[in-house]
């Protein structure tokens, strides 16, 4: 079987980054199904012509209609020192999103918390007493106005499940085309939000890594200048 060409940013012994096309899930899919996991690791696979399974760990998870950077780890030392760094708060996440409306001020920081709601796959704010609780911090500010709502620039200080999508949409700027949130625009590539750039300590050289990866060209439809 032929391997979907993956757009490399990065990779070296330790690491593989990789920017996420929409429409296909990070890992965790069902039988018969590919993941974009299945196809780094049939990448990695022929292009250095590895017997057997391939180790490949994911750090940095995205949900299936979002583009942007991915980080995976080609060993088990770099996937765990790499978690620690995500799990510490020393990484600089950075997402692009376009939402709807516009907000009431051009910068400002979101608190909530946060529980799962397995059965409907999604994420509901919560008061701070619930027992699955968990805080949810995040910043932004305006880029611009682009057409049929705003584009924001997004630091992600914590990492819930759906955080961006459901903070924002709470605060009544769903991300266009996130129906499972309030979106009433729809996007025919997804949803709008991007992960932007990663900003890390590469887990063994100890150097300060930047990673970005360029709007996929379903964005043009908002006139973004990049």
């Amino acid at each position: 079987m032929k391997v979907p060409k993956l757009q490399v940013l990065y990779e070296d012994n330790h690491l593989l980054a990789v920017a996420k096309p929409p429409g296909i899930a990070t890992m965790g899919v069902p039988a018969g199904k590919r993941s974009l996991l299945d196809v780094a690791k049939e990448y990695i696979k022929q292009k250095y012509d590895k017997p057997g399974n391939v180790y490949l760990g994911v750090v940095s998870r995205l949900d299936a209609p979002v583009t942007g950077v991915l980080l995976i780890a080609r060993t088990s030392k770099a996937a765990a020192r790499l978690t620690e760094q995500f799990r510490s708060g020393t990484v600089d996440k950075v997402y692009w999103a376009v939402v709807e409306g516009t907000p009431d001020s051009e910068e400002g920081t979101c608190v909530d918390w946060v529980r799962k709601d397995e059965r409907h796959r999604k994420m509901h704010i919560a008061a701070k007493s619930h027992p699955e609780a968990k805080e949810a911090r995040l910043s932004y500010r305006t880029l611009q106005a682009v057409a049929g709502g705003t584009l924001l620039e997004v630091r992600l200080e914590t990492g819930r499940k759906h955080q961006i999508r459901l903070q924002l949409a709470h605060r009544g700027l769903p991300i266009i085309g996130d129906r499972k949130y309030g979106a009433t625009r729809a996007f025919d590539a997804g949803i709008a939000l991007h992960s932007r750039l990663l900003r890390f300590q590469h887990p063994v050289l100890k150097t300060d890594l930047e990673l970005t990866a360029e709007l996929p060209g379903s964005w043009r439809v908002f006139g973004i200048t990049q």
